[in-house]
């Protein structure tokens, strides 16, 4: 026979609780703790302290602000990319109009538009060749520039 001080609740020992999980959440939970070789009961409850926890806000803000710097720096730097390559390319076609005269249409003839097509490969297999190897236009610009 019990006596009155087994029928009481022991404040130190674990309470029973029942819960239930979609069969996904569920199948998820069993996978998670067989890799870790943990029970259920023991990765649940963590989980739960875990969200209930004073500085679970904390640690999640912690995270989405360092994700939204990343995605900030990523984004400062694709900006600098682009305004390059637009500088580069308008300070080309500057030159390249200066430099190239007009042919008479009399001469723009299918040896005109060859010699073009023969210009255009090149350029392309140049431009192949330092995406290829390198260095990007970017590497050689100083980033201090503003």
């Amino acid at each position: 026979m019990r006596d009155a001080d087994d029928r009481l609740e022991r404040p130190d020992r674990k309470k029973r609780l029942s819960v239930y999980l979609d069969p996904e959440l569920m199948r998820l939970l069993a996978d998670f703790a067989d890799r870790r070789e943990q029970s259920r009961s023991i990765v649940a409850e963590a989980a739960i302290a875990s969200f209930l926890s004073p500085d679970a806000d904390e640690r999640k803000e912690a995270a989405i602000v360092k994700r939204l710097d990343r995605i900030d720096r990523n984004i400062q730097r694709l900006e600098r990319d682009i305004g390059i390559a637009n500088e580069a390319f308008a300070i080309f076609m500057r030159s390249w109009l200066t430099s190239t005269i007009s042919l008479p249409e009399i001469v723009q003839g299918a040896a005109a538009r060859a010699k073009g097509g023969e210009r255009y490969e090149k350029f392309l297999e140049a431009l192949g060749r330092r995406l290829a190897r390198g260095p990007r236009l970017r590497q050689e610009v100083s980033e201090d520039i503003s």
